[in-house]
């Protein structure tokens, strides 16, 4: 007798045959496949759960064996598999051919919920199997795919009782789902873009970056608005289309329970907005790329489809920084370990946020020194960071990094006549009117791109650029003298090219135009030097790096 199983392991798991074999002899249950840790644990589980829920266990010898036995088991969700196998086996239940079974067993016999039930349930229909049993915990989580062809069972006899219901009439008792709590926050508890004064370039900026799914850079000192703005960009972004909404469903699902979530805190609903993910600066390679022993996706892959947001990114380990180069690239992340490869999608957008120094004061005069600079052109300044200080904290980023940002700001805090509550208040405008263009702007692209794969302008492969860039004369022209002048690498001329498509875009514009060109431009030539802070400062940067 045998039942189907799910172990998760990276983006898509592994489906598991569990057989099950009675015989005379001494009484002894053994299991085979490569179990380890929890899964040889599951022997004492399965007896306790047995005797606790009114069934007999065999006392004969058993023997579980987990197929493909070449890969490692780990996980507690082969819990219920294998009870049910033995009984299947024992005479004790039907058999549960062609079902799909996840669960921990806890010694009373009630199930636990486990991670991956999505994942599972789209393998399990991507191989024609016909029903799945679950936790109830999963249920609002295997409904989003599964529909009617699963149930939900709280412990081993609602699940037993399952298969003799699926006998008599062929099909397992429909679901009972518990009323989804809201696991994932909306976009409206993001703040909105009127709450924040000023910053009309960091502002419009933003507004490119997320028509486009364009990587980003902000820097200035401390003050300015960089995380105020960056945690609010998803109020302004479009949401997920269906397919990637279960896709990235699917992902959280398989990186298990959600820390921020309500309840058990395991997925209880369709994720319809992009990801916003922002790791502290002391997250390891590991935790930010995936993997483990039991490799999970990393927050670039809970990121797939949304943001990334590294605070303070210069705080970041150098080897996480340089990490994201070939992410960015490529869009995937494959993890080499012994038992072959593994790949997790990562198609994510970059937004960085820095201080310009270590100190953050560079770009801030000094009032005492009466706003200006002296023969130095230093002294007027209050940072307090020697010019070897301030490029060996810049050069975390290297330049291999910064030319894959397409999107450059630099910022300084706002005037006080922005910021005056006594004042009559700047109308600024809010996040509603800014993501109405937004998302014109991104179905503009799924029109333009449908059937390509492309989903964003960021995306567009260079040898389609010159097709799907189109430009007039005059914003070739302008964009000639503006990279012969600027110096601009290949990467940062495409780069170029797919901002000026999105901000055309945004104004509704077939056509590439000069006006499209130039901001565009002017979005990209920051940011690759920390006293390029000084070109939004009324002073003049040091003498030294002029």
């Amino acid at each position: 007798m045998s039942v189907l199983a799910y172990m998760p392991c990276g983006a898509d798991g592994i489906i598991i045959r569990v057989e099950a074999d009675i015989r005379r002899g001494i009484p002894g249950f053994d299991i085979t496949g490569l179990a380890e840790g929890a899964v040889r644990e599951a022997r004492e589980r399965v007896r306790a759960a047995f005797r606790n829920s009114g069934f007999a266990f065999p006392l004969d010898r058993v023997l579980i064996n987990l197929a493909p036995a070449g890969l490692r088991k780990e996980g507690a969700s082969l819990d219920l598999p294998i009870a049910l196998s033995v009984m299947s086996a024992a005479g004790i239940a039907p058999a549960a051919d062609n079902l799909l079974v996840m669960g921990e067993l806890e010694l009373s016999g009630r199930i636990r919920p486990v991670r991956g039930v999505l994942a599972a349930v789209a393998a399990g229909l991507a191989e024609g199997i016909d029903g799945f049993i679950i936790p109830m915990e999963n249920a609002a989580e295997a409904a989003i795919l599964a529909g009617a062809r699963f149930t939900a069972a709280e412990n081993l006899r609602e699940a037993v009782h399952s298969l003799f219901i699926r006998e008599e009439t062929g099909s397992l008792p429909a679901p009972v789902i518990p009323e989804a709590a809201g696991a994932m926050a909306d976009n409206a508890s993001s703040g909105d873009f009127a709450d924040v004064r000023g910053q009309g370039v960091y502002k419009r900026a933003l507004e490119i970056a997320a028509a486009g799914g364009h990587n980003m850079l902000v820097f200035g000192p401390p003050g300015a608005g960089k995380t105020m703005l960056a945690r609010r960009l998803p109020s302004i972004m479009a949401p997920l289309t269906g397919d990637e909404a279960v896709e990235v469903t699917r992902l959280y699902s398989l990186a298990g329970p959600l820390k921020n979530g309500a309840g058990t805190g395991y997925i209880d609903r369709l994720i319809t907005h992009p990801p916003f993910r922002a790791p502290h600066h002391s997250a390891s390679a590991e935790g930010i790329l995936g993997g483990g022993r039991s490799p999970r996706p990393g927050e670039i892959s809970l990121a797939h489809y949304g943001v990334l947001f590294l605070d303070e990114a210069p705080e970041y380990r150098v080897n996480v920084l340089q990490a994201l180069r070939e992410p960015l690239e490529d869009r995937v992340i494959s993890i080499v370990r012994a038992e072959g490869p593994l790949r997790l999608p990562a198609e994510f957008q970059l937004l960085m946020a820095a201080n310009s120094c270590p100190c953050g004061r560079l770009g801030i005069q000094n009032a005492a020194a009466g706003g200006g600079a002296d023969e130095s052109g230093y002294g007027a300044m209050s940072c307090f960071c020697s010019p070897e200080e301030i490029c060996r904290y810049w050069r975390k980023f290297s330049g291999a990094l910064l030319d894959r940002i397409e999107i450059r700001a630099a910022i300084l805090p706002p005037k006080i006549s922005e910021i005056d509550t006594y004042n009559e208040p700047e109308k600024n405008e809010g996040s509603g009117a800014i993501a109405r263009r937004v998302l014109a702007a991104v179905e503009i692209q799924r029109w333009r791109f449908r059937g390509t794969g492309i989903r964003r302008n960021a995306l567009i492969p260079s040898g389609k650029i010159e097709t799907l860039c189109p430009m007039g004369e005059r914003a070739k022209s302008a964009f000639h003298k503006a990279a012969a002048r600027l110096g601009f690498s290949g990467r940062a001329y495409h780069g170029i090219l797919r901002v000026a498509r999105t901000i055309a875009d945004l104004a509704n514009s077939e056509v590439i135009e000069a006006e499209h060109i130039l901001e565009a431009v002017q979005h990209r030539r920051l940011g690759e030097d920390p006293w390029d802070i000084m070109t939004a400062a009324p002073v003049s940067p040091p003498k030294q790096h002029l």
